[in-house]
């Protein structure tokens, strides 16, 4: 049954999905394709940089010739970014704890929960390998739209696809600046340390919007 709180003011819960819903660990799994220490930070500033990830999570070209472009790029590195793009999707290390509970129990009073996050065209393999993104009436991915959060375009294309209002939603995400774009068109927002702080935090922001 929903509560009054959702009846009457946040109705939709929307979930960044990496530090929120699953966890990753890029260097767990790039250390296995060296034995050089030198080699492996070089290659963890070229693939774990701002910009190269954001040029992932938008995907205004396909993934692998991201991947592709690298390889150009830097030679040294091209069976090592192969290896990146092949084990992409192991670079998740699973649910983060408590949360697919969270999304049941808050399905069950009646919430929409729904998925906003930058990832590139990977994150299908990533959906189908974990159960918690079943729980969502519907997502919005950055490498479809060809926007990225935070900006404000992204957040109002969920809006706009879903038919929702943003003062009746809630959106999580670990990243602060991911926070302050949705707080820019209207949305509530917080800040995700871990499932028990999640759920405190949106309980007191019902309370206060009811």
């Amino acid at each position: 049954m929903a509560t009054e709180e959702n009846k009457h003011r946040i109705k939709n819960l929307v979930f960044d999905f990496g530090k929120v819903l699953v966890d990753y660990d890029f260097i767990h799994i790039i250390r296995t394709f060296f034995t050089d220490r030198q080699d492996e930070e070089e290659f963890v500033r070229l693939f774990t940089d701002e910009s190269f990830m954001d040029r992932c999570d938008k995907e205004d070209e396909p993934f692998i010739e991201i991947i592709r472009d690298m390889q150009q790029r830097y030679p040294q590195f091209k069976v090592q970014a192969q290896a990146f793009y092949d084990h992409y999707v192991d670079f998740v290390t699973g649910e983060v704890p408590g949360m697919r509970n969270n999304l049941k129990m808050l399905k069950a009073e009646g919430f929409k929960l729904y998925g906003l996050t930058n990832w590139s065209s990977k994150v299908h393999e990533v959906m189908q390998r974990f159960p918690i993104f079943s729980l969502l009436d519907g997502r919005l991915i950055s490498s479809e739209e060809h926007l990225i959060k935070p900006d404000p375009a992204i957040y109002r294309r969920f809006c706009e696809k879903f038919q929702v209002k943003p003062e009746e939603c809630l959106f999580t995400d670990d990243n602060p600046k991911n926070i302050a774009g949705a707080k820019s068109i209207g949305m509530h927002a917080i800040v995700f340390q871990h499932a028990d702080q999640y759920m405190q935090e949106l309980r007191n922001i019902c309370l206060s919007e009811s």
